[in-house]
């Protein structure tokens, strides 16, 4: 497993009135568009206007309760939706609904309340009361300071301080020991805070990590890899920015998809796959060669073969090699036009050769 520096494209949104405390519009991981309200701060007296309002909302609801006199369709259509969110709630355990369905269940209340009122006779009970309530509410909402998203992106409001120090314009400034100097801790959540939030790219992002291995030392801008998280997740990455050090490298990998896996943390533990092939692993041992057809278009190039055993009955079956090192090969079978344009192979031909499957019994050091 190799440490990895978590490097995202973030903008930090703070307001004047952060000693007030928050209020989140917007849940952490919610996707949001510019200019979306994202979170308030606390008005001055929010407490006690809150207060007021709750007092004047039970008062409304036993007020329209004993009014018989609303056959509005919008009061009838509000109530159904209102009914039907209830049942819905019963059903839910997962937090961020539960809390979007109750805010959504208030809204309808509220609106319900206000069509109420404007059914209601001037000077009427209930009327008076829906007004002393709008006018508690225009003052909350007055002396609340709201935050909006200066772009699009996901919503965090777990702010460390490193949103300007890791960024994608700061590779050129990068090195394993500025990364070593912030001392964090591995696996460790960003804290959550009450004062700001920040929207992040969910476009793209990047993870930064020091190796001395042989593959790094080869690699290249632009090579494609494969990230396995803690998790057993892989995501895709390609090599963004690279920086040759004394005895390592600095390798900037470059992420299109699995942000939301990385939203909680800054310095994580991942492995990398250099390189993947599907196929069926066979001792180099196994293999042998023959010099293409004359006239086919690999001529003067090995084929490769391997020599399978099946009850007693021998068969040479051409592979294709995938991947190979000193000890292994991954292969796989030719398709029929490969056989016929590459290697000069008869149609004929072609239909009396066999395929190499998973569990066939493969001859080592085969004589041919």
């Amino acid at each position: 497993m190799r440490f990895g520096y978590v490097i995202r494209e973030e903008t930090v949104i703070q307001g004047d009135n952060y000693k007030n405390g928050m209020v989140q519009i917007k849940a952490e991981g919610e996707r949001v568009a510019k200019d979306d309200p994202v979170f308030r701060y606390y008005s001055n007296n929010e407490e006690t206007l809150v207060k007021k309002i709750q007092e004047l909302d039970i008062k409304i609801q036993e007020a329209m309760a004993n009014e018989t006199n609303f056959f509005s369709n919008d009061i009838k259509l509000l109530e159904n939706q209102i009914q039907e969110k209830l049942v819905e709630l019963e059903t839910l355990n997962d937090i961020q609904k539960i809390a979007q369905y109750k805010k959504d269940i208030n809204t309808r209340i509220t609106k319900k309340a206000k069509v109420a009122g404007e059914l209601s006779p001037a000077g009427s009970y209930i009327r008076k009361l829906i007004e002393e309530r709008s006018n508690y509410e225009n003052t909350l909402n007055s002396g609340s300071q709201y935050i909006t998203a200066p772009t699009s992106g996901i919503v965090s409001y777990r702010v460390d301080g490193l949103e300007e120090v890791l960024t994608p314009d700061s590779f050129s400034s990068l090195n394993t020991k500025l990364l070593e100097d912030l001392n964090l801790k591995t696996g460790e959540i960003v804290a959550g805070n009450e004062k700001s939030g920040k929207i992040v790219n969910n476009f793209e992002g990047y993870i930064a990590t020091s190796l001395d291995t042989k593959k790094a030392k080869e690699a290249q801008i632009g090579d494609s890899v494969t990230l396995r998280l803690s998790n057993s997740e892989e995501i895709q990455a390609k090599i963004a920015y690279m920086v040759e050090e004394e005895n390592e490298k600095l390798l900037v990998f470059k992420i299109n998809a699995g942000l939301e896996l990385l939203a909680n943390y800054r310095k994580i533990t991942f492995d990398i796959i250099w390189w993947s092939y599907k196929g069926l692993k066979v001792p180099n041992t196994a293999l042998i060669s023959e010099l293409a057809k004359e006239g086919s278009m690999e001529e003067g190039n090995d084929i490769y073969f391997v020599i399978r055993n099946r009850a007693g009955y021998t068969d040479k079956i051409p592979v294709k090699i995938l991947k190979q090192n000193s000890s292994y090969s991954i292969i796989t079978n030719y398709e029929s036009t490969e056989l016929k344009e590459k290697w000069g192979y008869t149609g004929e031909e072609v239909k009396k050769l066999n395929r190499v499957v998973l569990h066939d019994e493969i001859m080592i050091h085969p004589k041919t």
